[in-house]
């Protein structure tokens, strides 16, 4: 990446915040202790700074140290909620998603379904939401599962999730919920959203990548929930394996952070968000917000442009770094199945684009992109 580069991608990745990285530096090496080796300080103070991390991220999240299982991110987080609460439940108990979910829900699914477990994909409406009333008329007796995203990856909408979590309760079927997207962006308080299994990234909110988390609500009896790997019991015999310690420190500060300013910068997040689209409305005609128009992300602004070549339109982009999709799909040369899924057509969906705004960027930053977009458009007619 050049240094003249506007990085506007931050929904698929953030920068790691200095202070954080200062955090996390002595622990890969001066403090290089392995967290289970408790026979000595260095294990000590590494197991204490395990710690210290999992009560940062339970605070922020309202929740006991328990309830915080480390993993190596939502991915992982996703699959051990949905593989595990489902293997536990056993062949021919039921799932429940909706088709806007990220592929780390999805192809878990589907997994599951060849495995011999009933899935039902919930439809969306236009904005990418699933309506609480189609949850409650899928669940079934054999109902194990639901997994509905609190924020979209591509678009930014928010699910009712509160709503969702009260059918699901009253039905006694457990929710999962992906909030990789939603931490340190609005509040999310799992106990609030009727939550019993959530999944974390730090990469999304300014900490390193390669390290999560999966809240499990602490219950009497436990959440059962078969582990996708063994080993050393680990994380309550949930994720066994040598923690990561710098990484999970970094998480922690990176948590804490974000927390602490979270009005602040999701106000700022969106105002730049409004000035791009703004400036983009007022130059080029025909622009299709996707996603619900207020009840969103703050940073994220995903838009079609009318009569253009999706992929001539990105090869036009030049000097800003923003997508047209999931990271997790760009490989993928179909368009993005959330937009299809909210009524797009594939010309439609492959000439769209998603920017990220983030806790770095300026309004600088903003002509810049809406200058490059502008004459991209142009170009690409």
């Amino acid at each position: 990446m050049t240094a003249s580069l506007v990085y506007l991608d931050n929904n698929a990745t953030t920068p790691v915040d200095p202070e954080v990285l200062n955090a996390m530096l002595p622990w890969f090496s001066e403090r290089f202790g392995n967290a289970a080796s408790i026979t000595h300080q260095m294990g000590l103070d590494a197991s204490d700074a395990v710690e210290e991390a999992r009560q940062q991220i339970a605070d922020s999240l309202n929740v006991g140290l328990r309830e915080v299982i480390f993993t190596s991110g939502a991915t992982e987080s996703n699959n051990l909620a949905i593989k595990g609460t489902m293997r536990s439940a056993g062949r021919g108990t039921h799932l429940i998603v909706s088709s806007a979910e990220h592929k780390a829900v999805l192809d878990p699914a589907n997994r599951l379904r060849r495995e011999g477990f009933d899935v039902t994909v919930l439809p969306v409406d236009t904005h990418g939401c699933v309506s609480p009333d189609s949850v409650r008329q899928a669940l079934r007796p054999t109902t194990a599962l639901v997994s509905v995203m609190l924020a979209n990856n591509e678009v930014g909408s928010l699910n009712p999730i509160t709503d969702i979590g009260e059918i699901c309760r009253e039905a006694g079927v457990l929710l999962h919920c992906d909030a990789a997207q939603a931490l340190g962006k609005i509040d999310v308080k799992p106990a609030d959203l009727n939550v019993d299994l959530m999944s974390l990234s730090a990469h999304k909110v300014y900490g390193p990548k390669g390290v999560g988390a999966l809240y499990v609500r602490e219950t009497e009896p436990a959440l059962r929930i078969e582990p996708l790997q063994h080993g050393g019991g680990h994380e309550n015999s949930l994720r066994s394996g040598t923690l990561p310690v710098p990484l999970i420190v970094a998480f922690g500060a990176a948590t804490q952070i974000a927390t602490d300013n979270l009005d602040t910068e999701s106000k700022t997040l969106h105002d730049l968000r409004q000035q791009c689209w703004n400036q983009l409305n007022s130059q080029l005609d025909g622009l299709t917000l996707n996603g619900h128009p207020e009840n969103r992300i703050p940073g994220n602004l995903n838009f079609s442009v009318p009569e253009v070549d999706g992929d001539v339109l990105m090869s036009n982009i030049v000097g800003v770094a923003i997508s047209n999709g999931s990271a997790c799909t760009t490989a993928d040369p179909e368009p993005s199945h959330v937009l299809l899924a909210m009524g797009r057509s594939a010309r439609t969906a492959r000439a769209s684009l998603r920017l990220g705004f983030g806790r770095f960027n300026t309004a600088a930053d903003v002509s810049v992109a809406v200058s490059s977009i502008v004459a991209a458009v142009r170009a690409s007619q």
